[in-house]
Order: C-alpha cells, then sequence, then structure tokens
C-alpha cells in the first residue's frame, strides 16, 4: 500500500472497518464528519489547511478537475483500491461536482455516493443552462440577457450584474480577483469589462440587478434521499462578504426562515432533484425572494448546520453505508453563526463594523474556518506558519499567494 494512503489513527468509539469518507474539499466539509466520528481522506492541494486537520486519515494526490479530471479520477480509483470498503465520495466545488457527475459510472466502482441526474447537474453548473430550465418551470429568476454585440439592449438596462457562466475561477479570477459578480453602472464599464473577460478568456452572464446589500441573500440547504424523502433541511442567511460587494462568504447564520423554506422546498421539487443542495434567493426591495442559483454540492454551510443539530454529510454517510435513519426530517435546533475570521476583520472594516464588536461576533461563533482549540493544526500549520515564514524571509502580502476561498460558498 502506498504510503500515502495508510490509515494514520482510529477515532475513539469507531469500528476500524467502517469505510472512509473520502472529500475532495476543505475543513468546513471534513469538520461536520469529524464531529459525527466519519474517518476521512482527504483530497486537497499540498498545504491547505484541511490536509493538516486530525481528522484527516488518508490523503491521496489532488489533481485540479477543471484542469486534469482524468488524472484526478484514475487517483481516486486507485485510492479506492486500497481500501477494505467502498468510500464515500463527497465533493465540494462545482469543478469537483462536475468530475463526480461526469465520470459517475466509472467512480461507482470503487465508491459510495450521492449526485443528482447528469443532465440536471450540466443544467445547474452553467448559468445560461439554468436560465433557460427556470424559464421552462417557471422559477422567480432574474432575467438574464445576451452579451454579443451589439450591447444595446444592455446598455438600456443598467444597471446589471456579471457573472461568470460557471465559477472557474482560473479563468474568472485574473479579470475580477475574488469578488463572485461585477455590478456593472454604465455602457464604459461595461465595454471595458467585456474586454477584460475576453482577455481572461472567461464566459460570463449578464443578469438582471436586484437591489439590496449582501445581507439580503437567504439560502435553503436540504438532503433528499433516493426515495425523494427529505432528510434534512435548513436555512440561513449572510452577514458578511469580502469583497463588500459579491464577494465570497465571511461571515454566515443559520438561523429560521419560514418562508425561504417553503419557496426552496417548491424549487427543489420542481426540479425533482435528489441528493444535497444549496438555493440562494435574494430578497428584493419589495421582501419577494428572487432565486439566484441552485448549487446540488456540499459546501461550507454545513459546518455551522452540523453544530445546529442538522448534520447533512453525515446524513448522506448514514444512508450510503446503511445506517437506519430516524423517522422524520432532520432540522437545526439553535442558530448558529460560521465566521472565516482572517478573512472577515478586512470584511468587517469594510462594513465599518469597529474592532470592539467585531472579536465578540468572533468569539460567540461556534464554527470557525480553519480555527478551532480541538484541531489546532490545520490553523497553525496551514495558515500561521506559513504567513510567519513569508514575513521572515521579507514576502510582502502582495508577492503572498492569494488565498483560496473556500470551495463551497
Amino acid at each position: 500500500m502506498s504510503k500515502r494512503f495508510i490509515r494514520l489513527r482510529r477515532p475513539v468509539g469507531s469500528a476500524g472497518d467502517a469505510p472512509l469518507a473520502c472529500v475532495i474539499g476543505d475543513l468546513d466539509l471534513v469538520r461536520p464528519l469529524g464531529l459525527a466520528g466519519i474517518r476521512a481522506a482527504v483530497v486537497a492541494p499540498p498545504g491547505e489547511p484541511v490536509s493538516y486537520s486530525r481528522f484527516a486519515h488518508a490523503r491521496p494526490d489532488w489533481f485540479d478537475p477543471w484542469t486534469e479530471p482524468d488524472a484526478l479520477v484514475d487517483e481516486l480509483m486507485r485510492f479506492s483500491d486500497t481500501q477494505s470498503a467502498p468510500p464515500i465520495l463527497f465533493y465540494e466545488g462545482d469543478g469537483d461536482l462536475l468530475l463526480v457527475s461526469r465520470n459517475r459510472k466509472r467512480l461507482r466502482e470503487g465508491f459510495r455516493f450521492v449526485v443528482p441526474d447528469a443532465e440536471l447537474v450540466e443544467n445547474l453548473v452553467d448559468k445560461r443552462r439554468f436560465q433557460a430550465l427556470a424559464e421552462r418551470l417557471g422559477l422567480p429568476i432574474p432575467r438574464i440577457y445576451r452579451a454579443e454585440p451589439p450591447l444595446d439592449e444592455l446598455e438600456r438596462n443598467l444597471p446589471l450584474l456579471v457573472k461568470p457562466l460557471t465559477r472557474r475561477s482560473d479563468r474568472w479570477s485574473p479579470a475580477i480577483p475574488w469578488a463572485k459578480a461585477v455590478r456593472v453602472d454604465t455602457a464604459g464599464a461595461l465595454r471595458e469589462l467585456s474586454r477584460s473577460l475576453d482577455e481572461a478568456g472567461a464566459e460570463a452572464v449578464v443578469q438582471e440587478f436586484v437591489p439590496g446589500p449582501e445581507t439580503r441573500i437567504v439560502t435553503y440547504h436540504t438532503y433528499v434521499d433516493h426515495n425523494g424523502e427529505t432528510a434534512a433541511e435548513f436555512t440561513g442567511r449572510k452577514l458578511r462578504t469580502y469583497p463588500r460587494e459579491y464577494g465570497h462568504s465571511t461571515a454566515i447564520t443559520v438561523t429560521a426562515l419560514p418562508d425561504v423554506a417553503e419557496l426552496g422546498r417548491e424549487i427543489v421539487q420542481r426540479l425533482a432533484l435528489r441528493g444535497v443542495c444549496k438555493v440562494d434567493f435574494k430578497r428584493a426591495p419589495d421582501g419577494t425572494l428572487r432565486l439566484l442559483e441552485v448549487n446540488p454540492r456540499f459546501n461550507l454551510w454545513h459546518h455551522p448546520a452540523a453544530i445546529a443539530g442538522a448534520n447533512l454529510p453525515a446524513l448522506v454517510y448514514g444512508d450510503l453505508v446503511g445506517v437506519r435513519r430516524s423517522a422524520g426530517i432532520r432540522s437545526p435546533t439553535r442558530q448558529v453563526g460560521w465566521v472565516w475570521p482572517t478573512k472577515d476583520a478586512r470584511a468587517a472594516r469594510a462594513s465599518g463594523l469597529s474592532m470592539a464588536r467585531w472579536v465578540p461576533s468572533v468569539v460567540t461563533s461556534r464554527a470557525k474556518s480553519t480555527l478551532a482549540w480541538d484541531d489546532p493544526m490545520p490553523f497553525m500549520r496551514g495558515v500561521l506558519l506559513p504567513a510567519l515564514d513569508r514575513r521572515r524571509h521579507g514576502a510582502s502580502s502582495a508577492a503572498a499567494p492569494a488565498a483560496r476561498a473556500p470551495a463551497g460558498r
């Protein structure tokens, strides 16, 4: 057996021959599994904080699912061959989702996993296809405009929101670092952005602008089993993002939002979706919910939700290994916050929140990305020591490697 596939240790009270969870993702997906006593193999780039987690019991090599999908599938299959029982496969980013969906037949020879219908996955990941699907089903989605010249129609409907066609960061980030979308207010800005995206080779869609800050974004999450029964669900809302507009989540909360849950359930039913998904809405100024996207994959929200009492990854694992599930829909029993401390400090400053108010909010957040007293090595070895090493060698923050945003946001 390859050394990198050695099972490093067994958690107290767990069966030594229980299948591993194989996680293509970060610590916010590994931790809910670990809290449930589930051992994990972690597939992540070298040096990522999750690699140092006490919950990481094996570390297969990582290949970029966007640029080297065949190599990653080969590595996953090699890893599965070393296991006495088929691992349970989890995926967090859009690239990971597409890899699993498009290679589902081969991967099922060595893994167990849940994933929606292949055509539905493609329709949800590609924003143009999603627009067409949403219109056919009568879902409350903002209008998407054609971005080809001439741009007269676009200019008549300013302001607009420009978003990547898919979340392929290696093409979008060179043109638009960190932000997940860009608001365009003038014809000149629209043309300049169009040129930048063309130079970066990034495909984009232009969407109707829904007024309001990022704090108006609310989400519905669910796990629907293969029988079409809802096993668990929860709702939440964003508190802060970085950058402040259209950035990545840095602070969120799992909280009860009855109208979001009701509409989320309806949309999942219309899509006939099986598996896990996150349904994002933005609350318009008139209070109505506008559908932004549906992401059929695991994500960072599952970390605070697990602490709140709705551990979706653990439920999926249990179903796939044949553990009897209690009747009824699992839902949170309390409100729980999540924060990404290293980025949320910037988000707090940008939003005008004082450090005197921000620090207590971080301390009281029960879920923190990469930071946990019972699992300190991801922060120590994956965040703090690299930062100290860069400072010791005189590297400026501009020269430091860009931090990767958690994939599931």
